[in-house]
């Protein structure tokens, strides 16, 4: 039966999906036109929702979205997010208090200067003092240095409690132990044994246990859990929405040597800020970002005839070039598009004028730097426009002034935002007048936004549950509807990824898509179920939910649901 239903919710939603659509023109009724807003900007609906937003009015329920400021944060999701200290940290101070391994070979070679906190310093040490006496073992057998190693610290008793006592008891036996012994008794545990107590453990315990996994691994966690947690609380909805929308756009990918570190700051001061402000601001905090330039390796660009294109000297001297991945990008991607009017003449054009643009020492979490011996200073000409020889770093503002007022990057990027809060096809109408309000503001997004929600295609039969939900829409969603609290997010981490959508880590430059035909396939939806009924059942590790919220595990799993 269950196979049945699985197989019947994934031709209901392929063919809701593909039917003929509902005329844009055709304007929905008042309540639904709060399901509408709701559905589309922000990541579902929690209980009581439709009810606030009916007493406050739409109109200036929507207004303080497009004006986050104005909107006090949910101090349930501040509080929950103070655990994260990486996410307020600069990308120097990343590297140096959640170090890789090589950072610490680094430390331990005085070549980097260990973390100040003394607490953090103490467990880099030990850590290394661990991975020291790992590498002086002859492969014993797998079981044997636990035992010996706890044996060392822990009484027989002890030691019992740990290995067969129940979650809670495993806890309370660590927790009675001498605040700098847990430490060593942590790394010490088998990984099976640390997870088990990770998931009834406080949050600041949490935390040394994860940090005993590698201090690395903590930036990516809490960056993932951060994103979760505040599409999951946060009461500025719509900036949550956008900042993953813009973050796509922008693509860059975790994964990527030095990128590992420099992610958190460049969400943080290079998207966040900007996603309601001028299109001009975004693209150059973009631009400028060390986080974008190492993902689109354009910190090593360098103009042919510069002091910087031979590295050595004689024999074996070798020649450094032109990298045009980023200029390619900025215009294919991120401003005119792939019909832009551009031509590969322009992509190197736009190239030599970014050849300078780079990181200090970006293995270190380093800031934007401007290499004069790396910039091309010849004349260059980008899409028409004559730019003179000499500009220096000047060179790449100018582009960035052409790209952002061009038309084709007006058109393109109005597009993207109707795709993702429209339809996967937006109406050439709308796109149309969103455009002209982009050219007309400078690229006032906030203004370009109000366009679209004024319009009677964002209200319309054709509009109206016409689009499926991400992998990280589907998820949170559930949360909200189940009015779920979460304590940690680890676990719904680990299901968007596994429903297609790695927070992060989507390797090409084109991010996640906007449209509903990427998620359509039946191994997905049947996931989606899957996930269904296990946080109906409150067996997601870290969640639990109402179950009068939640109502039935097909409700969430169900053709309606999958739709926003």
């Amino acid at each position: 039966m269950r196979r049945k239903a699985y197989w019947g919710l994934g031709i209901v939603v392929i063919l809701a999906a593909y039917a003929e659509t509902a005329s844009f023109s055709k304007q929905i009724p008042g309540d639904d036109r709060i399901q509408q807003a709701l559905n589309r900007l922000t990541f579902g609906a929690r209980p009581g929702d439709v009810q606030q937003v009916k007493a406050m009015g739409l109109k200036k329920w929507i207004d303080l979205q497009l004006h986050p400021d104005r909107i006090p944060e949910n101090p349930v999701l501040l509080e929950k997010l103070k655990t994260f200290d990486t996410l307020t940290m600069s990308s120097k101070e990343l590297v140096r208090n959640y170090p890789a391994p090589q950072i610490v070979k680094q430390m331990v070679a005085g070549q980097i200067p260990f973390p100040s906190d003394p607490d953090r310093r103490m467990l880099i040490q030990k850590l290394v003092k661990r991975d020291e006496a790992k590498q002086g073992d002859a492969t014993p057998p797998p079981e044997a240095p636990v035992v010996e190693k706890l044996a060392q610290l822990l009484s027989p008793e002890e030691i019992r409690s740990l290995r067969t006592g129940t979650p809670q008891e495993r806890l309370a036996a660590l927790t009675a132990l001498p605040h700098d012994k847990q430490d060593e008794v942590i790394s010490a545990l088998p990984q099976g044994m640390r997870q088990g107590i990770f998931a009834v453990a406080p949050p600041d315990l949490r935390r040394r246990i994860e940090f005993t996994g590698g201090p690395a691994q903590v930036v990516a966690r809490d960056l993932q859990e951060g994103k979760i947690l505040r599409a999951v609380y946060s009461n500025r909805q719509l900036d949550e929405v956008l900042t993953d929308f813009w973050f796509n756009h922008f693509n860059v990918f975790l994964d990527k040597g030095a990128d590992h570190y420099l992610i958190t700051e460049y969400e943080r001061e290079a998207i966040r800020p900007h996603v309601l402000g001028k299109f001009r601001d975004l693209l150059e905090a973009t631009a400028k970002s060390p986080a974008m330039l190492f993902y689109l390796d354009n910190w090593e660009s360098v103009g042919a005839a510069t002091p910087a294109a031979f590295v050595g000297r004689g024999p074996n001297a070798q020649r450094r070039g032109l990298n045009e991945n980023y200029g390619r990008e900025l215009l294919e991607l991120h401003t005119l598009g792939v019909d832009g009017g551009y031509t590969q003449k322009d992509v190197t054009e736009v190239a030599r004028c970014l050849t300078g643009w780079s990181i200090d020492r970006p293995q270190q979490g380093g800031s934007f730097r401007f290499a004069d011996r790396q910039h091309d200073l010849g004349e260059k000409m980008v899409l028409g426009v004559r730019i003179p020889e000499g500009g220096g770093e000047k060179d790449g503002e100018k582009v960035l002034d052409i790209v952002a007022r061009h038309p084709s990057t007006a058109h393109f990027i109005s597009k993207k935002l109707a795709q993702r809060f429209v339809a996967d096809d937006p109406p050439a109408a709308l796109v149309e007048r969103m455009a002209q309000t982009f050219l007309k503001t400078d690229g006032d997004l906030r203004a370009v936004m109000q366009t679209m929600l004024e319009s009677k295609e964002f209200w319309s039969e054709g509009a109206y549950r016409s689009k499926m939900k991400s992998p990280l829409e589907v998820v949170v969603s559930a949360v909200r509807a189940s009015n779920g609290n979460v304590d940690f997010a680890n676990a719904l981490v680990n299901q968007v990824a596994q429903l297609g959508e790695p927070l992060y880590r989507k390797i090409e430059p084109t991010g996640y898509s906007n449209s509903s035909r990427e998620w359509m396939n039946t191994a997905g939806l049947m996931a989606r179920m899957n996930f269904a009924v296990q946080l109906s059942g409150n067996k997601v590790p870290g969640v639990t939910v109402e179950q009068t919220a939640a109502s039935t595990d097909t409700a969430l799993g169900s053709p309606e649901f999958q739709k926003r």
